[in-house]
């Protein structure tokens, strides 16, 4: 079993930045693929970010604003964003599983996510 826990969300005005942190802890926890997804009312979740040991993969729609990375002495995986839209509002849960795909559906662990607004 791995635990994930999120922080770091918030309201933000258009074009400010956010840190999402996920703190992870559990058996083999750091050798876990970690991503992050974000779910807007209405609408279904969708992948934002992962990170494996050898590459890094984003959503095109935050390519260039957001990044994402992991500090191993931490166990901990950060989502950098920045140059925030509204658009951008939503939930963003942090995702553990043992291979990357950014569909949200095979993840096998998951956070209870954090609010994330932006105001226009």
């Amino acid at each position: 079993q791995v635990q994930l826990v999120e922080s770091g969300g918030g309201l933000v005005q258009a074009g400010g930045s956010l840190r999402l942190s996920c703190a992870a802890s559990g058996r083999t926890s750091s050798s876990y693929v970690m991503g992050w997804f974000r779910q807007a009312p209405g609408k279904e979740r969708e992948f934002v970010a992962a990170f494996t040991w050898s590459s890094r993969y984003y959503a095109d729609s935050v390519k260039g604003r957001f990044t994402i990375f992991r500090d191993n002495a931490k166990n901990t995986v950060y989502l950098q964003m920045n140059s925030l839209k509204p658009e951008d509002t939503g939930v963003y849960y942090c995702a553990a599983d043992g291979q990357y795909d950014s569909d949200y559906t095979t993840w096998d662990y998951w956070g209870q996510g954090t609010q994330v607004t932006v105001s226009s």
